[in-house]
């Protein structure tokens, strides 16, 4: 069954590279190859929709190439594959004629590309690949002469220090890693996230760092940030809970105990706020990840038939 949740949140990433002129300096870089400001790109991301649970997504179309970029991924779930699938489906419903493929003369699709960038605080690789087939339960014999379906996912690590040739190719993402990075030393300070936002904000302006963006869009900026670096945040304590207690036990008890215990050191200054401003954001990304209705309500204070009845 399709999920969609149409209260549609833009990011800093989706809305930094919505120009076409700043899309095609990433995907050159992305792809190692130099496009000229006259190649044709056109944007397809699917607006108000938010497919599966894929967040921050940009596609779109250059040459015989369809590519769908995630950017922001603090944490890499391994469904993307599938979660990818599920998204290019509906890309490709959007923009081929329908009645086409009914048709016998064989109707030729732009090539499909997923690309994942990572800015996670978790270790992780220079570059992964994640592939859709790691997820069959069996494995055909020879799908080279019964054919397959095959998804591969390209997951790149943007943190400060890795993949430096790709980051110095695009001055704009450039410009984000080094922002994101601020904010992430804030946070790492102890400093709120909307604090760690401003600070970061402030820095790169008076560095000429992604000028004039950050000048024009400080505000809104801070508030997406805030809910990102929030919800991060969130995981993060989950997923610690998780781990010591237990899978099942960890999601039920780890979750309240690592709440608390990251408001008492201060660490989650910033989630108590989100947990005011954002309980919604969180609850339908809880959702996402499989918790009970019980759980989000407990953990987000929503009344349980909100949470019942809210659309992911």
């Amino acid at each position: 069954m399709e999920t969609t949740n149409r209260q549609y949140k833009s990011s800093v990433f989706t809305t930094l590279f919505a120009e076409e002129e700043k899309l095609l300096e990433l995907y050159s870089a992305l792809s190692r190859h130099t496009y000229g400001k006259d190649a044709k790109i056109e944007i397809n991301t699917l607006i108000n929709v938010l497919y599966n649970g894929l967040q921050n997504d940009i596609s779109f179309t250059i040459g015989d190439r369809l590519v769908v970029l995630i950017g922001h991924q603090s944490t890499v779930n391994n469904n993307l594959p599938l979660r990818a699938l599920m998204y290019i489906a509906r890309v490709y419903e959007k923009i081929i004629d329908k009645k086409s493929v009914y048709r016998q003369k064989l109707m030729m699709i732009p090539t499909p590309e997923f690309i994942v960038l990572y800015n996670g605080v978790s270790d992780f690789p220079e570059e992964k690949e994640m592939r859709l087939t790691d997820a069959f339960r069996e494995r055909p014999a020879h799908p080279e002469k019964y054919g397959s379906l095959e998804l591969v996912v390209r997951v790149l690590n943007i943190n400060p220090g890795y993949n430096i040739e790709i980051v110095s190719r695009s001055p704009t993402l450039s410009g984000y890693v080094t922002f994101t990075g601020k904010v992430r030393e804030g946070l790492k300070k102890g400093l709120a996230p909307n604090t760690a936002i401003t600070e970061a904000v402030q820095y790169c302006t008076t560095q000429g760092i992604l000028q004039p963006f950050l000048s024009n869009h400080a505000s809104e900026v801070e508030n997406m940030l805030t809910t990102e670096f929030n919800m991060e945040d969130a995981r993060e304590v989950w997923e610690e809970e998780a781990r010591e207690e237990g899978l099942e036990k960890g999601l039920e008890k780890g979750l309240k105990q690592g709440l608390k215990q990251g408001l008492k050191k201060g660490r989650e200054k910033g989630l108590k706020q989100g947990l005011k401003k954002g309980r919604e954001t969180i609850a339908i990304e809880m959702k996402n990840e499989g918790f009970s209705d019980d759980m989000i309500a407990k953990i987000t204070k929503l009344p349980i038939n909100k949470v019942r009845n809210m659309s992911l």
